[in-house]
C-alpha cells in the first residue's frame, strides 16, 4: 500500500523526540550561518546570484541533466541587472530557469496557485527542449499510470506509484490550499514545513517529468518564506546532488509506509545542516586565507611561491607539500624548489617538518 492509499491521507505525523534535537541543531546552525555571512563584506546580488546558480544546476543534475552553466549564469545577471566582465548567450532554456527561480525566492509573499506551478512547468520544457521524449509542459500529467521503475523491461522494479490521474486535480488543490495556509500555523515550525513540502508534492508526482525540479523549487519557497535572509546563502541542492542514493531511498522508504514520515524529516533535516555546515567551511576558509595574508609581506614573493601558497591555503596538500609536489606545481626545478620552501620558512610562511625523504612544508599559522 502506497502512503496515498492510507485513509487518513495526507495527515502525515513524525516522532517529535527524534525530530526535536535535530530541528534545534539545525536552528542554531542556520543562525551562524545568518551572522557569519552578515559579517562578511559582500555584493548581496552578486552572492544570491551565486548561490541561485549552484541551485538550478545542481537541481537539474539530480534528475542526470546537464546544464550549460555559463547561459544560467548570464541570465540570472541579465534579470538581476548585474553586468558581469565576461557574458555568454542566454538561451530560451536557462532564462526560463532563471525567471522561475527568482519568482520563487523574490515573490515568496505571493500565494501559491496551480496557474503559478503550471507557469514554472512551462518555462521548465520550452518548445523544442526535448525531441526526443516531448514534455507536455504547463499541464498535468496524462490518465496514464506515474510509476518510478528501474530494472529490466521484462522485470521492473517498481519503487513508486503516483495518486491516479483522476484524483489529480483534488490532490493538487489539497496540497496547494495547505502550502499557503499552513505558514500561518504557529504549531508547524517553518522548516518541518519545507520538509512536508518536499515530500507531499513529489509524492503526487502531477506532471509527466519535471516533478523532481519543481519540488525543490517549492522547498526554496517555502524555505525563503521560513526565513528570507537564509536561502541566499546555501544551495540545498547541492547537498542533495551529493546524497542523491540516500535521497531516493528516503523517499522510497517513506512513500511505502504509513503516515510516519519520521525518516523523511531525519533525512531532510541532516541534508539541510549539511548545506549550512559546507557553506560556513567556506566562510572560515575565506576568513583564514584573508587573514593569512594580512600578516604576509607579498612583495617578497615570486609568483611561483604566491601560486604554491595560494593552493595550499584553497585546501591542496592538507598533508604539506614536499619538494617534488613544489616542483610540479610551480613548474621551477627541484634545486628551485628545495631553495624556494627554505626561504618561505624563513620569513615565516611555511614551517618545516620531518626531515630527509619525508621532509614535508605546511602552512605557518599562527
Amino acid at each position: 500500500m502506497w502512503i496515498w492509499q492510507r485513509p487518513d491521507w495526507p495527515k502525515f505525523s513524525w516522532n517529535n523526540e527524534r525530530i526535536e534535537p535535530m530541528l534545534r541543531k539545525v536552528r542554531l546552525n542556520q543562525g551562524i550561518l545568518i551572522g557569519k555571512m552578515r559579517s562578511q563584506p559582500s555584493d548581496e546580488k552578486q552572492q544570491l546570484l551565486d548561490t541561485l546558480l549552484a541551485n538550478i544546476v545542481h537541481s537539474s543534475a539530480i534528475e542526470g541533466e546537464t546544464l550549460n552553466a555559463f547561459s544560467v549564469r548570464s541570465s540570472l545577471a541579465n534579470r538581476l541587472g548585474l553586468k558581469e566582465d565576461a557574458t555568454y548567450p542566454t538561451t530560451e532554456q536557462s532564462d526560463g530557469l532563471a525567471e522561475i527561480m527568482l519568482d520563487a525566492v523574490e515573490q515568496y509573499d505571493s500565494p501559491l496557485t496551480l496557474k503559478r506551478i503550471l507557469g514554472w512547468h512551462q518555462l521548465l520544457f520550452p518548445e523544442g527542449h526535448s525531441l526526443i521524449h516531448p514534455v507536455n509542459a504547463g499541464a498535468l500529467r496524462g490518465k496514464a499510470p506515474m510509476q518510478v521503475v528501474s530494472g529490466r523491461i521484462e522485470k521492473p522494479t517498481v519503487h513508486f506509484e503516483a495518486p491516479p490521474r483522476e484524483s489529480l486535480e483534488k490532490e493538487v488543490d489539497t496540497f496547494i490550499a495547505w502550502f499557503n495556509t499552513s505558514r500561518d500555523e504557529p504549531s508547524l515550525d517553518p522548516i518541518l514545513r519545507a520538509a512536508i513540502t518536499h515530500f507531499w508534492f513529489v509524492t503526487i508526482h502531477p506532471f509527466e517529468d519535471g516533478n523532481g525540479r519543481i519540488t525543490r523549487l517549492l522547498t526554496d519557497l517555502a524555505l525563503v518564506q521560513a526565513e528570507s535572509q537564509s536561502v541566499r546563502f546555501y544551495a540545498m541542492s547541492v547537498a542533495i546532488l551529493e546524497r542523491r542514493a540516500s535521497y531516493y531511498a528516503a523517499l522510497e522508504h517513506s512513500q511505502k509506509g504509513h503516515l510516519d514520515i519520521t525518516a523523511w524529516m531525519e533525512w531532510f533535516l541532516d541534508t539541510l545542516d549539511s548545506a549550512f555546515n559546507s557553506v560556513m567551511e567556506n566562510i572560515d576558509q575565506v576568513i583564514f586565507k584573508t587573514r593569512y595574508w594580512q600578516r604576509i609581506d607579498q612583495t617578497l614573493l615570486t609568483k611561483e611561491q604566491s601560486k604554491v601558497l595560494n593552493k595550499m591555503l584553497d585546501g591542496s596538500f592538507s598533508d604539506g607539500i614536499n619538494t617534488t609536489q613544489y616542483h610540479r606545481v610551480a613548474k621551477v626545478s627541484k634545486p628551485s624548489a628545495t631553495r624556494h620552501l627554505a626561504y618561505l620558512v624563513e620569513i615565516g610562511c611555511l614551517v618545516k617538518l620531518g626531515g630527509g625523504r619525508s621532509t614535508r612544508y605546511k602552512l605557518k599559522c599562527d
